[in-house]
């Protein structure tokens, strides 16, 4: 009896970064067929808004430029194959993605050739796991992407024009990066009217009988109330208080505190982390990161993804990971090195939930094992991801705390010293928090312990205002206020950066002088746009659309008209103003002409009106009418070469004044220097006379 030959099954599978095509191929085997969509097909144009107002606010989606070649070998691949498998990235983006290329593609969403898998890691199991839950397009997922999308194009394209109209052509604003310039301006702000206090440390040296190294004790205060030292006088009033009397060991408490190990990292956590430790900025991290994500040839083994999946705000860590790191743990530290529990395999939780924490995919790939096929930047970012995760499978650190007072007539004087007793997880982890204060203190000391008093050693302080910005602490308030979500945070700062509304010296954020005009336009128009509470409501709005528990539309139609009332307004505001060049005195040594005021992107320059014939342009020293304290010319704003405004001499290099605060044209009457505008005071630049008084209080 004859046989008829059954048809072999085809599989084509749609990744978006043809860098995870060779890996998962080699994963599947020949019954699939691995292809790469390069991210996004499909977008709103960038000729116009896209949104179509009058009806229903639906987006117009168009093909982007240079996919259409893309495109046309994917429709001839899904031609050929019995079941399309879309497996874009695990999160909304991913999702938006699988569902553009359906439209694309030209397939039947409802075809069950057609479906969604989602793996987290780029490892044989996790993908062979996959691919035995497929499942429909999450248009929840879809329709929060889209939400967001359309929200920051119409925020984009109705506010960019005015500040073009405004400020300078190719500015930008938009919905979460105009608030997070607004928080860095605050913080700037926050800084320069800061007002220094004067505060005084007082130390004594004490010799414990018997002992040759002196025991530091740190002044506390009367009795048991705290005392801050405000003054030298005050100061000298305590250390003459305290001659010839006898310093006495009051009170002597041994303890013992722990310290947990740290979560895993999430996408905010990494990032943080990362320019703490390593210096990388929040973009380099994100580059860095997707490289160990997506694939890494290590030998033998092949094609391996090093990491899970970058974007997430969860902690959560799989059972099977669990397991694996506490195998590890156990085989190379010691049972005792076990976080408590972590033996025990959790009863609950969501094991097919996409969003774990950042960890190795494998834990045997050590760093040091995988070292050699890494660069120098993958190696140290695997390296902190594969320790933190170790670590926080870990125990406990524990301390050994001893705490002392010390009191010499009505005065006290305080030691308190840690000793590491278990190290715990510090024996893979350690960050800045983790430095403990060594004070060498006896063990016989107790309150028989006679003191015999060495010296004072005492030194003036003054209090620091709130620190700038950095790209960690940034990320760190972004994520705090419900601002952005893990994919936005490193868009937002680099677009920021791009546009020279803000500008990096060290590792240390500072606004522009661009940035100012374009804040203070935002907060002036649409201070709805640039409130914290509005952004943070809208982002649990877009998290609502993501679980199904709002409509998108819904959320379009009521921001909306919010939005296009303030735009007329600030159009109607802008028509009374004549936008015009700022004509100077300053004439053009080409051609003659009176040369004019115009934004760049570190703020404004004096450039010829006769442009395009005479191209000369020249820094612009904006005067504030004040003199130089050392030689008496102008005081200018200046802006350094990243666009930092400082204030100086117009006179320098010869005269070398400069200051970050706007002086003013008032002597200090305690010491006669120059006064520095602080918010709606003003204060002396010296620090040390901390002279301060009201702006109308000096004639």
């Amino acid at each position: 009896m004859a046989t008829s030959k059954t048809k072999s099954s085809n599989s084509l599978l749609i990744v978006e970064s043809p860098t995870k095509v060779k890996a998962i191929k080699k994963f599947l085997g020949s019954g699939y067929e691995v292809a790469a969509s390069n991210g996004h097909v499909r977008d709103l144009p960038r000729s116009s808004m896209g949104v179509d107002i009058e009806h229903d606010f639906e987006p117009k989606y168009i093909t982007i430029r240079g996919k259409g070649d893309i495109l046309a070998q994917l429709r001839k691949q899904v031609k050929k194959a019995d079941k399309v498998y879309l497996a874009t990235d695990p999160d909304r983006e991913g999702e938006a993605i699988s569902w553009h290329l359906v439209s694309a593609l030209k397939l039947n969403e409802a075809d069950a050739k057609v479906q969604r898998v989602t793996f987290n890691e780029i490892t044989k199991n996790a993908v062979k796991e996959a691919m035995k839950h497929p499942r429909d397009i999450d248009m929840n997922l879809v329709d929060a992407q889209q939400a967001r999308r359309v929200l920051d194009r119409m925020v984009g394209y109705s506010i960019s024009p005015l500040l073009w109209n405004k400020i300078k052509r190719g500015l930008s604003a938009g919905r979460v990066q105009s608030v997070a310039l607004r928080i860095i301006a605050d913080r700037e702000e926050e800084i320069d009217s800061f007002i220094p206090t004067e505060y005084w440390s007082l130390d004594v040296k004490l010799l414990p009988e018997g002992e040759k190294k002196p025991l530091i004790a740190h002044y506390y205060g009367v009795g048991n109330d705290k005392k801050e030292i405000s003054s030298k006088e005050e100061l000298d009033k305590i250390c003459a208080s305290l001659k010839g009397k006898n310093f006495v060991v009051s009170d002597v408490k041994k303890g013992e505190r722990t310290k947990k190990a740290p979560l895993p990292f999430t996408t905010s956590t990494l990032q943080q982390e990362a320019s703490k430790a390593l210096n990388f900025s929040t973009q380099k991290t994100m580059r860095v990161a997707q490289q160990l994500y997506e694939g890494i040839e290590l030998g033998k083994q092949g094609t391996v993804g090093l990491i899970t999946y970058l974007r997430t705000d969860s902690t959560r860590v799989s059972d099977e990971a669990v397991a694996s790191a506490n195998e590890y743990i156990k085989n190379n530290f010691g049972d005792k090195y076990l976080a408590e529990g972590a033996s025990t395999k959790k009863s609950e939780g969501k094991i097919q939930d996409a969003h774990e924490a950042i960890r190795p995919t494998v834990v045997d790939n050590t760093p040091v094992a995988v070292k050699e096929y890494l660069s120098r930047d993958q190696f140290r970012l695997y390296q902190l991801i594969w320790r933190r995760f170790m670590a926080s499978r870990m125990a406990a650190a524990k301390y050994e705390t001893t705490s002392v007072k010390i009191d010499a007539g009505e005065h006290r004087f305080t030691v308190a010293a840690s000793k590491t007793v278990f190290d715990g997880f510090l024996n893979v982890y350690t960050d800045e928090d983790d430095k403990v204060e060594k004070n060498e203190i006896t063990k016989k000391l107790d309150t028989n312990t006679k003191l015999s008093f060495d010296s004072f050693d005492f030194a003036q302080h003054f209090t620091q205002p709130a620190p700038h910005y950095t790209e960690a602490s940034l990320v760190h308030d972004l994520e705090a206020l419900g601002i952005g979500r893990p994919s936005t945070y490193a868009p937002t700062i680099s677009t920021i950066m791009a546009r020279h509304y803000i500008t990096k010296e060290n590792k240390s954020l500072f606004i522009t002088e661009l940035g100012q005009a374009v804040n203070k336009m935002m907060n002036d128009a649409f201070p709805q746009i640039v409130d914290v509470n509005f952004t943070s409501n809208m982002e649990a709005l877009l998290d609502g659309i993501a679980e199904g528990t709002v409509k998108w539309k819904t959320v379009i139609e009521n921001f909306y008209p919010d939005l296009d009332k303030a735009v007329k307004d600030a159009e109607k505001e802008m028509e009374k103003i004549q936008v015009q060049d700022e004509v100077t005195d300053e004439i053009c040594d080409v051609c003659g002409r009176n040369m004019v005021i115009k934004y760049g992107p570190h703020g404004k320059f004096l450039a010829c009106p006769g442009f395009p014939e005479c191209k000369n342009t020249k820094p612009y020293f904006e005067k504030i009418g004040v003199s130089c304290p050392k030689c008496g010319k102008d005081i200018v704003m200046k802006r350094t070469r990243k666009g930092r405004i400082y204030y100086g001499c117009i006179g320098n290099p010869e005269c070398d004044f400069m200051t970050w605060q706007k002086p003013v044209d008032k002597k200090c009457p305690k010491c006669g220097s120059i006064m520095l505008s602080k918010s709606n005071k003003l204060a002396c630049s010296n620090q040390e006379c901390g002279f301060v008084c009201g702006k109308d209080e000096l004639k």
